[in-house]
């Protein structure tokens, strides 16, 4: 079993998606909240499939996971199933458009399709965590 890097500094291409990601937090005004490898995000079947928009959100940490939600296309459910969980080193070859929105904090989600990015604070998110 390959072990994972703990952090995204680790390796050179490591190093070009953190200084993506801290430069995704800078231009919106947004403190750098790690995102490390070994962590888990939920991530539907279309988002791993490459359906574009790519849309994401991130509650707060909870037992392990990172609070991001990532899923392709404009269809978003709650239904049991819908998100699978997989660890953020992974997305290295499956959701490679997330990558550099991953250090956003809590309350915070994207959209993007590879050319256009909106970025925005969603305080909806952090009042459904309580």
């Amino acid at each position: 079993m390959t072990k994972l890097p703990k952090s995204w500094g680790e390796t050179p291409m490591h190093l070009a998606v953190r200084q993506s990601q801290i430069e995704v937090c800078k231009a919106v005004g947004a403190e750098v909240c790690e995102c490390h490898l070994g962590e888990k995000v939920g991530v539907s079947q279309s988002a791993l499939d490459g359906e574009i928009p790519l849309n994401g959100l991130r509650h707060r940490e909870e037992n392990g996971t990172t609070g991001w939600y990532i899923w392709g296309s404009q269809q978003f459910s709650e239904d049991e199933g819908f998100f699978k969980p997989l660890h953020t080193a992974h997305l290295e070859t499956k959701c490679t458009l997330a990558l550099k929105f991953l250090s956003l904090p809590p309350g915070w989600r994207f959209l993007t399709d590879g050319i256009y990015e909106d970025v925005w604070f969603d305080a909806k998110l952090l009042a459904r965590d309580q």
